[in-house]
């Protein structure tokens, strides 16, 4: 039996794939943020005979020692722990230089050192910045059109430097939007549908016109597992993507017609990302990954809304709908 390690295993993604892996049956050890409320995230919220099969690991992925802790033991690290918001990273960049860059150099000498045995390293679409031919396939240019997408460019130029270096075991995985159950607020889907079960009639949202091509969470955290199963994904930078589009406006219309056909969109400035830091269009190629591996999508967009819908409707008590979450 397998013993793995996910970073980031307290939040949206890392949660998922946690739990997805405890019941494949590996043996699973979770690294958490340490903080003195004793609080292990969206862990805390997973059912006990899933959680009596997971070893807590807290720390802090800045910190070399903790992740070097972490990790002794461990035959495969899923390295998720990452500062994900991009308007929280206009403000305070050097926050996601020390978590997105430093962390992830962490987790690479220390898996260099212990030897593990396949290190996996999650990018994100952003780095690729507005499409520039579609579907966007892992040869497209990278353009750092925010602080955060600049630090995951850095991370995964990182990984790919010791995966040349040193001949690491290394996987660079890039998944296109990924929503669902969990995810934060400060993400587009969560933030209509929270104002919509709020009864807000008025639906504050920033630019409209942008397209994003968005995974269920069940299909990343499944992308995830498929790509560590396959030897010919080694080297390799991988999509995970639908290779299907929708705008942000469209996708707000159809949330509105099935929650509360009374609401209007209202235009919030202080969401407006800068005009050359938008990512306007995002379309991803998923050929890479279908062909290296089994993955594919089970998920359909109506099926993966309805189960995100429900999931809000149940938990929106844990949700500041009232600010602009960021």
């Amino acid at each position: 039996m397998k013993k793995v390690l996910v970073t980031g295993a307290d939040g949206f993604i890392g949660s998922h794939l946690t739990e997805e892996l405890v019941k494949q049956g590996y043996k699973l050890k979770a690294f958490a943020y340490y903080n003195s409320f004793n609080s292990w995230g969206w862990l805390d919220t997973l059912p006990k005979d899933i959680m009596n099969e997971i070893e807590v690991f807290t720390g802090d992925i800045r910190d070399p020692n903790g992740v070097r802790e972490a990790m002794k033991g461990i035959d495969e690290v899923f390295h998720l722990a990452a500062l994900i918001a991009i308007p929280f990273s206009y403000h305070s960049p050097d926050t996601y230089v020390d978590t997105n860059i430093k962390g992830t150099l962490n987790v690479l000498q220390a898996a260099r050192d212990l030897e593990i045995s396949r290190l996996l390293i999650t990018s994100t679409s952003e780095v690729y910045g507005t499409a520039q031919y579609v579907p966007i396939d892992e040869k497209h240019p990278y353009q750092g059109q925010s602080p955060y997408s600049a630090t995951k460019i850095g991370a995964d130029r990182l990984a790919e430097s010791f995966y040349r270096s040193f001949n690491m075991p290394i996987t660079i995985v890039r998944p296109f939007n990924t929503y669902g159950p969990r995810q934060s607020a400060r993400a587009v889907i969560p933030t209509i549908i929270t104002q919509l079960l709020a009864g807000k009639e008025e639906i504050k949202l920033g630019s409209l016109t942008p397209t994003r091509d968005f995974n269920f969470v069940k299909d990343t955290a499944n992308g995830f597992m498929e790509i560590a199963k396959s030897d010919k994904t080694i080297g390799e930078e991988i999509n995970i993507a639908t290779q299907q589009e929708i705008s942000i406006g469209q996708l707000a219309e159809e949330l509105i017609r099935q929650i509360n056909p009374k609401a209007k969109i209202v235009c919030d400035e202080q969401r407006l990302r800068p005009e050359k830091s938008e990512v306007n269009r995002l379309l991803g190629s998923n050929k890479k990954i279908m062909g290296l591996t089994k993955w594919k999508p089970h998920y359909t967009f109506e099926q993966g809304l309805a189960e995100t819908i429900e999931f809000f409707k149940n938990n929106l008590d844990q949700y500041k709908i009232d600010i602009y979450n960021i």
